[in-house]
């Protein structure tokens, strides 16, 4: 894909730059580099809730050291992170959630500069068993609850939000009987929508939310048109994209792209997959229904994976309404055992990790000097996101944002 596929992710600044007296810093070379994207590159965070443990046992030196080189490495490639916010994983009995620990976890990220999102609300699949006791209406009351208490609770800390999850199926899901589908089916798809959005808005006004599916079909593209109709506040539109089957390809990916860019919101690639071995057979409907003992990455897949990677990421940092793209898994065998990671399981890099690097720290990240005017003031042109400029070991940070001119003073 050519360079121009990209510019609109760019952005222009005058720099007027001070020295640490206030005076212009005239005629002087100055290097600038930037440190973070404002593209949203993603990953499944999940180890980070293990190194964050807090009271108890503290961890074992060698499972540290592979937890911190795991996310060492991620980091590296990642500014985004999914931390998970199952209700029943995280508050297994009524009252004790595990909001201490998952704190823990993403004040560790948010210090290094990660941006970090919550998933999800609601779910009818991971549902605090508990909640089956109760009448529907006292379901609800519970589940808003839940969401007021979440979305309260990291205020500043997490600001994006799955705010329901795979509402296409969750009437209609019969594999066993839960919480979430009996109130979906009380209330409607759109029904229940509108109710935990409002809920989400009401906890936290500034925060991002997101409708998550899996489903890319036009019953997901209905859902979103009904709710928009009823003034769900929807600030982004979430799509699984679970490639264990084999890649969608670039004409499959340009006509999801089409059709739900006809919202005019945001997308956010919200679960990204694609595997580096045996592909999972045509026929298996639900991936959650094929067991196998050992998916093993094969060097062929692994350079298929690279390949495939990247033409998707290409795809979708070049498509005006994209604003995130997470790869699911960081590391090979985490969810299904699929080997569908950006490193193996041992921590070593796969060719995709590298080839992802490579274009976002690299084709798609901008490293420039420049040369200051008479009045300390010089032109940039880069990808939009956070900076630093360095002049004899003197630095400041600024962002580059879209802002006209951008007062700079090295300290």
């Amino acid at each position: 894909m050519n360079k121009e596929a990209f510019e609109h992710r760019k952005s222009y600044t005058r720099l007027r730059i001070a020295g640490a007296d206030g005076n212009p810093l005239a005629n002087k070379r100055v290097s600038v580099e930037q440190e973070r994207h404002s593209f949203l590159f993603g990953v499944g965070a999940f180890e980070t809730m293990e190194l964050a443990s807090v009271g108890g046992n503290p961890l074992p030196a060698q499972r540290k050291s592979q937890l911190e080189d795991l996310l060492d490495k991620i980091l590296a490639l990642c500014n985004y992170a999914t931390l998970p916010f199952y209700w029943g994983r995280y508050e297994p009995v009524p009252g004790k959630p595990d909001e201490a620990r998952t704190i823990a976890a993403a004040q560790w990220l948010a210090e290094r500069g990660v941006t970090v999102k919550g998933h999800p609300l609601c779910w009818h699949t991971v549902c605090a068993p508990w909640l089956m006791r109760y009448s529907e209406r006292e379901i609800l009351r519970r589940q808003l609850a839940r969401i007021d208490r979440e979305a309260s609770a990291f205020k500043g800390l997490i600001d994006i939000w799955d705010v329901i999850n795979e509402v296409v199926i969750m009437p209609i899901f019969d594999k066993y009987d839960n919480a979430v589908t009996r109130i979906c089916k009380m209330l409607g798809r759109v029904g229940l929508i509108k109710e935990v959005f409002a809920a989400a808005r009401n906890a936290n006004p500034q925060s991002v939310l997101i409708l998550n599916d899996f489903d890319v079909s036009k019953s997901y593209e209905i859902l979103i048109d009904g709710c928009l109709q009823a003034g769900v506040p929807i600030d982004a539109i979430g799509i699984q994209s679970h490639q264990h089957q084999g890649y969608w390809g670039k004409e499959k990916l340009l006509e999801t792209l089409d059709r739900y860019s006809t919202f005019g919101l945001p997308i956010h690639f919200t679960e990204n997959t694609i595997i580096s071995g045996e592909l999972m057979p045509p026929h298996i409907e639900d991936l959650n229904d094929w067991q196998v003992d050992s998916w093993q990455s094969t060097p062929e897949g692994e350079e298929r994976q690279a390949r495939e990677v990247v033409e998707m990421y290409e795809i979708l940092f070049a498509h005006p309404l994209v604003e995130a793209v997470t790869t699911w898994d960081s590391t090979d065998g985490r969810w299904l055992k699929a080997p569908s990671g950006l490193l193996r399981e041992d921590n070593t890099p796969k060719p995709v990790y590298n080839a992802l690097l490579s274009k976002i720290k690299g084709e798609w990240f901008t490293k420039t000097a420049l040369a200051t005017d008479a009045n300390g003031e010089a032109d940039i042109f880069g990808f939009r996101g956070d900076y630093m400029v360095n002049f004899d070991g003197k630095t400041a940070s600024f962002a580059l944002n879209g802002r006209p001119e951008t007062l700079i003073k090295l300290v």
